[in-house]
């Protein structure tokens, strides 16, 4: 299992307005989603997270929302949003890595190598085509499907911000990447699950065309970035915060009483481990 994602080029994620008042979403603007859709429910704001991608325990007492992996089953009676790596594969050898996919869906580069992203050992999708991002898309929903089955509320569609990475060098783009996580989040929508933006702060203010109901935002409080008050103005209170620092800590508490923030290791370990951290505002 990975930790938490470590891309530094911008994270944003929306929520919708008429859901700040009621926190459901009956219809999601623009096309996609169906009359028929069942309706979608967002997370609580400003309640107590945990992020739990690095493996599942028992949350502390207060807790509301946590993220677990799709691997992973949910907390009952919390509000559960289900952690999906959408843009890359897993590592090689693992359930999902490269191996496990048709090879002409794997990015290369001029030389006909796969492109890896160096930080998690991940081959990158090539998403780079309408033909290759619906039969991506078809794999990832499986995925989907799965946390719709487990009983999750939410997914989490993580490395958005794939198409920014250096090694990709400009052969994704950013529309690329908008027009398949429109396929993702219609199919998401149809099963009544809502939609997390994950980072990608550079695309907040387009999450409705995209079909993005909420923001996960990774580190947008460290002094390096801040990017916290972007996602606010974007999502309003439909966000939620995760820090790996004090000083990110303490610059992300400046909207803790509006979006919900935690405090992770970096290796999102669990309890009992040497590297455990959570904390909150």
């Amino acid at each position: 299992m990975r930790s938490h994602r470590r891309t530094r080029t911008g994270t944003v994620v929306v929520g919708l307005a008429v859901a700040a008042a009621c926190g459901t979403v009956a219809a999601l603007l623009g096309p996609f989603r169906s009359e028929a859709a069942p309706a979608v429910t967002l997370p609580p704001v400003n309640a107590p997270f945990d992020y739990q991608i690095g493996g599942p325990y028992q949350p502390a007492d207060d807790v509301e929302v946590v993220t677990r992996d799709v691997k992973e089953s949910i907390v009952e009676g919390l509000y559960n949003i289900c952690y999906v790596n959408a843009f890359q594969t897993q590592e090689e050898g693992d359930v999902g890595g490269p191996q496990d996919w048709d090879q002409d869906l794997l990015l290369t580069d001029e030389d006909g190598v796969v492109v890896i992203d160096p930080d998690w050992d991940e081959v990158i999708l090539d998403i780079s085509e309408d033909g290759k991002r619906e039969r991506i898309a078809e794999e990832i929903n499986k995925q989907i499907d799965v946390c719709d089955e487990k009983g999750f509320d939410a997914v989490e569609l993580d490395n958005y911000d794939t198409y920014d990475r250096d090694v990709v060098n400009g052969a994704i783009t950013a529309g690329d990447a908008q027009a398949y996580i429109r396929l993702l989040s219609s199919h998401a929508h149809s099963k009544g699950l809502a939609v997390g933006q994950k980072n990608t702060v550079e695309l907040a203010d387009r999450h409705e065309r995209n079909g993005l109901d909420f923001a996960i935002a990774e580190q947008c409080g460290d002094p390096r970035w801040n990017e916290c008050g972007q996602y606010v103005s974007a999502f309003g209170d439909h966000a939620i915060f995760i820090e790996y620092s004090d000083e990110g800590l303490r610059n992300a508490c400046a909207y803790g009483d509006r979006v919900s923030v935690v405090r992770r290791d970096v290796e999102v370990s669990e309890p009992g481990s040497e590297t455990y951290v959570r904390e909150t505002c």
